[in-house]
């Protein structure tokens, strides 16, 4: 059985658009500053414990314009681009990025259909709207938030405005590059 681990960048405001230079939003890039040895061993090591990608339209897009050009072989675009990507799309048709897979159909079966066939971790990063279907119909087993000092006042944010309340259990904290804040959570029980 597989498990959803969602992980984000996100402000002390809880932003996560844009973090890394997307033309989308006024102030784009806001991870660089903060972006040092540990945050990015945190990183690596994320994606190679992982055994598959989920993703929305628009990150898809992102990750497959930026990670095929690019050559580690033994490092985190290696993985990114051999590992199986798994797609929610209602406006794509195909997928050029190696190992991609299109999930089509009602989100919340294909994706609980995915926890069912995959075992270990499956990774899901940005993808503002899978995220808050995820959250909403509580298919998230585990919440990643590196939470970089920094407001900026609006943007899309990681948990969805909805009137049901959700309760998370902080099972782990860490303090990386002495200042990005590492919080992983799980649904309470």
């Amino acid at each position: 059985m597989g498990t959803i681990v969602v992980t984000e960048f996100v402000t002390l405001d809880g932003v996560m658009e844009a973090p890394g230079g997307e033309p989308t939003h006024r102030h784009t890039g806001w991870v660089g500053d903060f972006f040092g040895e540990q945050v990015g061993a945190y990183k690596l090591q994320e994606v190679l414990d992982a055994e598959a990608q989920l993703l929305g339209r628009v990150t898809y897009e992102s990750f497959a314009g930026a990670w095929p050009q690019r050559d580690d072989p033994e490092g985190f675009a290696a993985k990114m681009n051999a590992m199986p990507k798994y797609v929610v799309s209602s406006t794509l048709d195909t997928l050029e990025w190696n190992n991609s897979t299109l999930l089509e159909g009602d989100v919340v079966e294909a994706v609980t259909q995915l926890k069912a066939q995959v075992d270990g971790i499956i990774l899901v990063a940005g993808s503002c709207t899978l995220v808050h279907t995820l959250i909403e119909h509580d298919l998230v087993d585990e919440l990643r938030l590196m939470v970089f000092p920094v407001a900026i006042g609006s943007g899309l944010r990681v948990l969805p405005e909805t009137e049901k309340k959700t309760t998370l259990k902080l099972v782990h904290t860490a303090v990386l590059d002495d200042v990005v804040q590492v919080n992983h959570y799980r649904p309470a029980e």
